[in-house]
């Protein structure tokens, strides 16, 4: 009822709020896995609207106020990509290495920034997750993570205002990054790793209820919401030329036809390849590796 009240069931852009670039960033020598880097932080500054359902509860998940981000940074001006991890994730050396982060920095000689998602790594709070059980969290978790990474992009631009910045994503990531890609001006490209288009639809999917669970009720209620926080319901602002996907063809857990297809068509049908895996099965592939550096290049962000 609320959402609806504010008529963002029908007009989901309304829900996600553009940030102010960030003034307090903080920026701390490092080295991860034999790799020269910094520590970024800043004050997050998301708070769920007034009146908007468990929002208190939300705010005092204290830990997740901050935003923590590792930098790769050329000492020249670069393009820049931006690495949004998946469920789990979250922490330097695992994300370092899953994102290739050395190559993208020193093969492809790109800026390389990699932020923590909300409830992930340090900013994780006793007794919740995301993506969990709490469907109200998980809304207030994505759209602060849409925010959190706004809030990034808007900071690289005071840094380096003429910028080329693309977005490098992998399974709850890329839901993330296609919802920023459908907010965010001026992005170069977005490459989607088995994206979520639903997120709402998916925890139901995996829920396990059975017909007569009362929970079914809950999850009927959360679907118009489900949609409201869903690409399906957006525009992609990226350039079309900007635009990649890649899905496994053994996904069981984001499944290839309704998850990932549907957002193939919704965005055009750009670019995409299928690998022979299961869901975390791009980790060591190969041709989804090449498929990254080529549309890195095909999109303009690395120099041909």
């Amino acid at each position: 009822d609320y959402y609806g009240q504010q008529g963002w069931l029908e007009n989901p852009e309304g829900f996600f709020t553009a940030p102010p670039a960030p003034t307090d960033v903080t920026l701390t020598p490092d080295t991860v896995r034999r790799q020269p880097l910094h520590r970024l932080t800043f004050d997050s500054g998301y708070q769920p609207h007034p009146g908007d359902p468990g929002r208190d509860r939300w705010l005092a998940y204290t830990a997740n106020r901050l935003e923590h981000a590792l930098l790769l940074r050329h000492r020249e001006p670069r393009p820049w990509v931006v690495c949004v991890h998946g469920a789990l994730m979250g922490r330097g050396s695992v994300d370092l290495r899953l994102f290739r982060a050395r190559h993208l920095h020193e093969d492809l000689g790109l800026n390389v920034v990699l932020p923590v998602l909300p409830l992930h790594g340090p900013r994780k709070a006793k007794g919740a997750a995301f993506p969990g059980q709490d469907l109200l969290d998980d809304v207030h978790a994505a759209a602060q993570a849409v925010w959190d990474i706004r809030r990034l992009i808007s900071w690289i631009r005071t840094q380096e205002p003429d910028a080329r910045i693309g977005l490098n994503s992998m399974s709850l990531g890329g839901y993330i990054t296609s919802l920023v890609a459908s907010v965010e001006d001026g992005l170069t490209c977005a490459v989607l790793g088995v994206p979520v288009a639903d997120l709402i639809e998916v925890l139901g999917g995996h829920g396990g209820l059975r017909d007569d669970d009362p929970r079914r009720q809950t999850l009927e209620l959360a679907r118009p919401i489900g949609r409201m926080i869903s690409p399906l319901s957006l525009s992609p602002r990226v350039p079309m030329a900007g635009r990649f996907i890649y899905g496994g063809v053994a996904d069981r857990l984001v499944n290839p036809r309704d998850q990932v297809m549907r957002l193939w068509e919704h965005w055009g049908r750009p670019e995409i390849i299928w690998y022979q895996g299961a869901h975390t099965g791009f980790f060591r592939s190969r041709p989804v590796q090449d498929f990254i550096d080529a549309a890195l290049r095909q999109s303009g962000l690395v120099a041909r």
